[in-house]
C-alpha cells in the first residue's frame, strides 16, 4: 500500500504539438520524444521545484549542493502538460519553443482537470496585447476558476521594461539569490586572487599558461566582428594548447564556449559572468574552468598584456553555505516599469532563482550539450524559470490550508507580506549592490510562512478583470461575447491589486482599494505610510475597524505631485495596515 501511495505523485501527463508541427512538420523523433516525457530537462526542474518528494543524500555531479532535496509543496500532486519542444538547429546545445495555440490546449485540459494551480515557467520574447497573448488568455480562463497562475517574468534583466507575463490576473515571478555559493577563484601568477563559480567537477590544481581567447584566434576564422568570445572552431589548437583561456560573454552558451576551448586543447577557462554583478549564474562545464565577475575580466586582460609569461591556476569549486547578503536580485531577471500597461506594477514577487540544484532528466546533460554524455539525476541552474516554481509551491500550500480563497486572495497574502531586506537586515540590492527597487522585486522576496495568514487581502475576480481589459479598444469581445463594457472606463489603477501605481501624474489622482479580513473578529488596523520623494499621499480613512472575518472595507488613496517632480522621474513608496500582528505592506509607484 506504501508503494501505492509514492506511485500517485504524477497524476497526469499530456502532450501538445499540433501548433509545433503546423510550423515546424513533423516531429524530430530523434531529439524528441513524442510523448509527455522529458527530454530536455527544464520541465523536470521546474515540476520537482514544484512538489518532488524528499530525497536524501542529492548532489550535482558528486558533491555540489549535497543534502536532502524536496518540492516545496511536498505532497502535492503533479500533472504535466507538455507545451514546449526542441527545435531542428545549427546549435551544439537544445533549443526549445512554445507555441501559443499549443498552450491554449494545455490551459483548457488543465482547467477541466480541476487544477489549483498552474505553474508556467515560460516567457514570450515580447509582450503583446493582453487579447492576443496565449499566456495571458489561458490564465485569464483559469482565473475564471480560481486557479492561481504562477509566471516567469523573464531573464532580459538589468535593462528596464523587460518584465514579461504582465497580465494582473498573473502572479509574475522575478529572481533572487539564495546564501549559498560554489566558489572557484582564479589565483594569478601574480599573485592576485579573482573570485570565481561553478560547478565543474574537473581539477585543475597546476599552474599553467593563461592567454586572452582573442589572442588565441586562428587566422581566417569568422568571429562576425568581435573577438575574445571562444565561438565554436575559431580558437587556434596550436596557441590554446595546454593553457587556460579568457573567454568574453556574448553570442553563445556559456557551455559552448567551454566546449570550444576544449576542442582547441585548452587545459581550462575562466568564463567572463554574461551579466554584469555579483551574482554568477554556474555552469557544470565539460573541463576545468570558473565564471568570475564580469568587472574581473579587465583585470585579468591587463595581467595577460603586462606579463611576458602569464599564468593562473583554478581552485577546484566547493560549496559555501551562510553567503552573505542574501537575498539580492539576479543580473539576469527582468524588470519593471510594464511595458504593456505602466498603470501595473510588474513584476509581483521575487523568490530563490540563482544556483538552483533540482530534479533533472537523464535524457539530457547537464549542459544540455549534444556532445556532452554525462548523465546527472540532479542539476544546478538559473533564471526566472526557477523562482517560479518556488511561489507556486507556496501557493499550493495556500490553497490547502485555505481553499475557500480566490486565487487573488493567494497573490495578495504572498506579495503583501514579503520582505524587502536580506540575511543581514540591510535593503535588498541589485545585482551591483545598489538598493532594489519594486520595479526588480515587486512587492518583495516571498516568505511563505508569513503568507499563511496575511490579516487582509485584495480580492479580485473574473468580472474585474474584464472591466481592466475594457480600457484597451474595447477587446473584451473577443475574450467573452457575453459581456459588455461600461461606458465609463474606470482606471486601470483602480484594480484592487496589492500594488498602487499611478503613471504619467497631472494634478491629483484618486486611487480605491478594498481590503478583506481574513483574520479575526474584532481586528483594528491602523496606517503608516512611507511617502514617495516628491509626492504627497493621503489615505483616508487611516484606520480599518473590522467586526468579523470575511468583513471588506474600501479606502481612498490620494496622491499629488510637489515640489518639481520630473516626467521621467518615478518614486517608490508603500503604505501598511497593521493591527499589532499582521502587517499588509502595498508598494506605491508614481510617476
Amino acid at each position: 500500500m506504501l508503494k501505492s501511495i509514492f506511485c500517485r505523485k504524477l497524476i497526469g501527463a499530456r502532450y501538445y504539438l499540433k501548433g509545433y508541427e503546423a510550423y515546424y512538420g513533423p516531429l524530430n523523433e530523434t531529439i524528441n520524444y513524442r510523448s509527455a516525457r522529458d527530454r530536455e530537462g527544464h520541465g523536470t526542474h521546474t515540476a520537482s521545484t514544484v512538489a518532488g518528494r524528499e530525497v536524501h543524500n542529492t548532489s550535482l555531479l558528486g558533491g555540489f549542493a549535497s543534502g536532502t532535496a524536496k518540492g516545496g509543496a511536498l505532497l502535492a500532486r503533479l500533472a504535466i502538460y507538455k507545451v514546449c519542444w526542441t527545435i531542428p538547429s545549427q546549435s551544439k546545445v537544445l533549443e526549445g519553443t512554445c507555441f501559443d495555440e499549443d498552450m491554449l490546449a494545455a490551459f483548457d485540459d488543465a482547467i477541466a482537470d480541476g487544477v489549483h494551480v498552474i505553474s508556467i515557467s515560460i516567457t514570450p520574447y515580447q509582450n503583446i496585447e493582453y487579447t492576443k497573448d496565449g499566456i495571458a488568455l489561458g490564465a485569464l480562463h483559469a482565473a475564471k476558476k480560481n486557479i492561481v497562475v504562477v509566471a516567469s517574468a523573464g531573464n532580459w534583466g538589468p535593462a528596464p521594461s523587460t518584465v514579461i507575463n504582465v497580465a494582473p490576473w498573473i502572479l509574475t515571478v522575478g529572481a533572487s539569490s539564495i546564501d549559498r555559493i560554489f566558489n572557484s577563484p582564479v589565483l594569478l601568477g601574480n599573485g592576485m586572487k579573482i573570485e570565481g563559480q561553478t560547478v565543474t567537477p574537473y581539477k585543475l590544481n597546476t599552474v599553467r599558461p593563461l592567454v586572452y581567447a582573442g589572442d588565441a584566434e586562428a587566422p581566417g576564422t569568422t568571429t562576425n566582428g568581435t573577438t575574445g568570445l571562444c565561438l565554436s572552431g575559431t580558437l587556434s589548437q596550436e596557441i590554446v594548447q595546454g593553457k587556460i583561456v579568457l573567454c568574453l560573454r556574448g553570442n553563445s552558451t556559456n557551455v559552448e564556449k567551454g566546449m570550444e576551448v576544449k576542442r582547441a586543447g585548452g587545459a581550462g577557462f575562466i568564463l567572463q559572468n554574461p551579466v554584469d554583478g555579483i551574482g554568477v549564474s554556474v555552469d557544470a562545464h565539460v573541463l576545468p574552468g570558473t565564471a568570475i565577475f564580469s568587472n574581473d575580466s579587465a583585470t585579468i586582460l591587463n595581467y595577460i598584456r603586462t606579463n611576458k609569461n602569464p599564468t593562473a591556476r583554478i581552485v577546484l569549486a566547493r560549496t559555501v553555505l551562510g553567503s552573505k547578503q542574501s537575498p539580492f536580485m539576479a543580473a539576469f531577471s527582468s524588470t519593471g516599469p510594464n511595458s504593456l500597461e505602466p498603470n501595473i506594477l510588474k513584476p509581483d514577487i521575487t523568490a530563490p532563482g540563482l544556483n538552483i540544484l533540482a530534479a533533472w532528466s537523464e535524457a539530457s546533460s547537464p549542459t544540455r550539450l549534444f556532445s556532452d554524455n554525462r548523465v546527472v539525476k540532479y542539476n544546478v541552474l538559473s533564471g526566472t524559470s526557477m523562482s517560479c516554481p518556488h511561489v507556486a509551491a507556496a501557493a499550493a500550500l495556500l490553497k490547502a490550508a485555505h481553499p475557500d480563497w480566490s486565487s487573488a486572495a493567494i497573490r495578495s497574502a504572498l506579495m503583501t507580506t514579503s520582505t524587502q531586506t536580506n540575511n543581514v537586515g540591510t535593503p535588498i540590492t541589485d545585482a551591483i549592490e545598489n538598493p532594489a527597487t519594486p520595479f526588480h522585486y515587486g512587492s518583495g522576496h516571498f516568505q511563505p510562512a508569513k503568507a499563511m495568514d496575511p490579516g487582509l487581502v485584495y480580492d479580485s475576480n473574473y468580472t474585474d478583470y474584464l472591466l481592466f481589459l475594457c480600457n484597451y479598444n474595447n477587446t473584451v469581445k473577443n475574450v467573452d461575447p457575453s459581456f459588455t463594457c461600461p461606458t465609463k472606463f474606470t482606471s486601470p489603477s483602480n484594480l484592487n491589486y496589492p500594488t498602487v501605481t499611478a503613471s504619467f501624474i497631472k494634478g491629483e489622482v484618486l486611487v480605491y482599494r478594498t481590503v478583506t479580513n481574513v483574520g479575526a473578529e474584532g481586528s483594528v488596523y491602523n496606517l503608516s505610510i512611507e511617502t514617495p520623494v516628491g509626492y504627497s499621499v493621503k489615505i483616508s480613512p487611516t484606520t480599518l475597524n473590522f467586526v468579523r472575518s470575511g468583513e471588506r472595507k474600501t479606502f481612498t488613496i490620494t496622491i499629488k505631485p510637489e515640489n518639481r517632480v520630473t516626467e521621467d522621474d518615478y518614486a517608490f513608496g508603500s503604505y501598511t495596515w497593521s493591527d499589532g500582528i499582521h502587517s499588509v505592506r502595498s508598494p506605491i509607484v508614481v510617476r
